[in-house]
């Protein structure tokens, strides 16, 4: 729990002096993902006969995803639009909501068999498998006979 010291004279909304000077000054942390936005997290595995990527993403639909090979380039985008309006004789309240994220992996040239990539989704979890190319998976020790 953080602790924030008011001072009771003042409003509560904050003044542009005090964004000024509590926010970084360029800007990255809202320019890099965006705000209120945050990347899904992923986890990447590697077995002998695949590459499995697991990226959280509760919430969402099999729908909003976006799957895309481009060379050894593959990545992953959503985009979601929610949008609510209530109307009653004394008010209007119109809500909507925009999420959207894009990630890019480089997968190893020459050792994907790309034909044979499938993607699903889970439980709040999307999960790729990029199946390894015959001869790019780890053959086992075999006894070499000498002559």
């Amino acid at each position: 729990m953080t602790l924030v010291k008011r001072n009771s004279n003042r409003s509560a909304l904050p003044s542009l002096w005090d964004n000024f000077f509590n926010r970084d000054i360029f800007g990255w942390d809202s320019f890099v993902t965006g705000e209120g936005q945050s990347l899904p997290a992923v986890n990447i595995k590697e077995n002998k006969d695949a590459f499995v990527v697991e990226m959280a993403a509760p919430g969402m639909k099999k729908e909003d995803f976006k799957i895309e090979l481009d060379g050894t380039a593959l990545s992953i985008s959503s985009e979601q639009r929610n949008e609510s309006e209530e109307k009653d004789d004394n008010y209007s309240r119109h809500e909507f909501s925009y999420q959207s994220f894009y990630r890019t992996f480089h997968l190893p040239k020459d050792v994907v068999d790309s034909e044979k990539i499938n993607a699903k989704y889970e439980d709040g979890i999307l999960k790729l498998e990029i199946p390894k190319r015959e001869e790019a998976k780890e053959k086992p020790s075999r006894l070499i006979e000498v002559k």
